[in-house]
């Protein structure tokens, strides 16, 4: 397994070339044999740069296995190194720093608490996707260019037919990696409150069935960290 370092400061990555020579700048849309890559842990040493651990990732690219130290430089605003931004679009860069941006950006999800006015509240039983066959909120990915309120209140619409109007400031939001490779995810759950008589239309390809639980019958079934956390919060509210 090859070991290489991940240091991002503000925005900017160190690079170096295939002799350890650093930093090194990525030139967006360039196209040619590999020539960048990440650097290891003792070639940063040689430049004298001190780092703090944020995590390891690990991941396999074809049949290779990878590790990846993800860190933060202990130094001040790195005006040589090179804009993730620009890395990402450098096909002279080697895949394995482009997929350790990829893996450094949020994956951001909006859920809904819909509570009646018994206090019940609507969960999904979904039929595809990371919890199928459980029971979920309402909820999905944001999209690109979408704020997360937005995103929650298409979704809940897109997924049970229901058009609800969000005017709380979001009542949990929750971050994990869950996996070693290192995917990233940002939840912001909010709540509503719903008529007695709301009728459910569930999304015929995505939602098996929809209906009211207890807040108690509700975190028994959740099946999402996100969604366990957010009930909680709405238990201890109460």
């Amino acid at each position: 397994m090859g070991t290489h370092l991940y240091l991002e400061h503000d925005g900017k990555v160190l690079l170096v070339n295939m002799d350890g020579e650093g930093p090194q700048q990525a030139i967006m849309g360039r196209v040619g044999d590999i020539s960048l890559r990440l650097p290891s842990v003792d070639e940063v040493a040689q430049m004298g740069i001190s780092w703090t651990e944020r995590r390891t990732n690990r991941f396999s690219l074809g049949d290779t296995n990878h590790e990846v130290i993800y860190a933060l430089p202990e130094i001040e605003w790195p005006e040589n190194w090179t804009w993730k931004d620009q890395l990402i679009s450098d096909n002279c860069v080697n895949p394995i720093a482009r997929e350790a941006v990829y893996r450094s950006m949020h994956r951001v999800v909006s859920k809904v608490i819909l509570v009646n006015p018994d206090g019940h509240v609507a969960m999904a039983k979904v039929k595809r996707g990371f919890f199928t066959g459980h029971w979920t909120l309402p909820g999905g990915f944001v999209d690109y260019a979408e704020h997360p309120q937005e995103g929650a209140v298409r979704e809940v619409l897109e997924e049970l037919g229901v058009e609800v109007t969000l005017t709380e400031n979001p009542l949990n939001i929750s971050e994990r990696i869950f996996t070693s490779e290192g995917i990233q995810f940002l939840s912001f759950t909010y709540c509503c409150q719903v008529p007695s008589d709301v009728t459910f239309n569930p999304k015929a390809d995505e939602i098996e069935e929809a209906r009211f639980f207890t807040l108690e019958e509700a975190l028994s079934r959740a099946a999402s960290l996100f969604d366990v956390e957010a009930l909680r919060m709405l238990e201890e509210s109460a």
